[in-house]
């Protein structure tokens, strides 16, 4: 950071740190936090583009994906899977439940808390929706520059 002298409102001289635009720069270049959200913002581009037909983001594939397990999952449980908060979660719930492609419940052991469960009609999106992702994560996979996906989904994981 460079430092300069400001003259400020009331007409008295501050010294004031501003950064530089070499540290414009290297921020641009280097922060790992720019690139991770760049790099997500360009694959959700991709597999929302390839899942349009059937009318599905790449978040609700995720979200529905989180859901087909032998027993219906707690809030809580998809919610810290898919690093979201239970107020995100809700709102990314409600189009999916109004589409019929999943089914909110008490719990029966504990009446506050809410299983999610997908109905007939979304397991059998998702299992039409499948073949779409693993084509387009095999083409993904293809522009990883080392060609080594599991290392790169090693040092995500380690990021989160």
């Amino acid at each position: 950071m460079t430092e300069y002298v400001d003259i400020n409102y009331s007409g008295h001289m501050s010294s004031t740190m501003k950064p530089s635009y070499e540290t414009t720069l290297l921020v641009r270049d280097c922060c790992l936090c720019l690139h991770v959200q760049r790099a997500a913002r360009a694959l959700a581009r991709r597999f929302d583009e390839a899942l349009r037909p059937l009318d599905l983001t790449n978040g609700q594939f995720s979200l529905m994906m989180s859901l087909n397990r032998p027993e219906p999952p707690a809030m809580g449980s998809v919610a810290s899977l898919l690093a979201m908060d239970r107020t995100t979660l809700t709102a990314a719930l409600k189009p999916l439940e109004r589409r019929d492609l999943i089914h909110i419940t008490a719990d029966p052991s504990d009446r506050r808390s809410r299983l999610l469960a997908l109905t007939p009609k979304g397991r059998s999106l998702l299992a039409r929706a499948v073949p779409i992702w693993e084509r387009e994560h095999l083409e993904i996979e293809k522009l990883i520059p080392d060609g080594d996906p599991g290392n790169l989904r090693k040092s995500l994981i380690a990021l989160s």
